[in-house]
């Protein structure tokens, strides 16, 4: 979202000394069977996740289900944010509609072109 890329290393170099901090935080993964596991950790003060601080420690599991399913599960873990590790799991289902690029429309005319075309391709 807003053009921000996180590279995920994952041929097993260790993570940046705990002073080097990233927006995105520094990313690490590995593959646990079929489920990629992305650890993250080393993100700044300005960086916040629901009330996180810069030592948090995310944990994002990838496990596809079948052809049609993706299980996408995270684990935050920051004790001086958080009085007990806490994980979310979602089930994420394929879509053959198109997928755009997030971007911001205010002022763009051309969103509406688009919507109009949109909704009368639709009736």
């Amino acid at each position: 979202m807003v053009h921000d890329v996180r590279v995920v290393p994952l041929d097993g170099p260790p993570h940046l000394p705990g002073h080097v901090r990233q927006w995105k935080g520094d990313s690490r993964g590995r593959w646990e069977g079929d489920t990629l596991v992305v650890e993250t950790r080393n993100f700044t003060g300005k960086t916040s996740f629901r009330g996180s601080g810069p030592d948090m420690r995310l944990v994002e599991r990838f496990t596809r289900l079948d052809a049609d399913r993706l299980v996408y599960e995270y684990t935050v873990d920051d004790a001086a944010s958080f009085a007990q590790p806490w994980s979310v799991r979602v089930v994420m289902r394929r879509s053959d509609s198109p997928l755009f690029e997030y971007a911001c429309h205010e002022g763009n005319y051309g969103m509406e072109n688009l919507l109009v075309s949109a909704r009368a391709r639709e009736r």
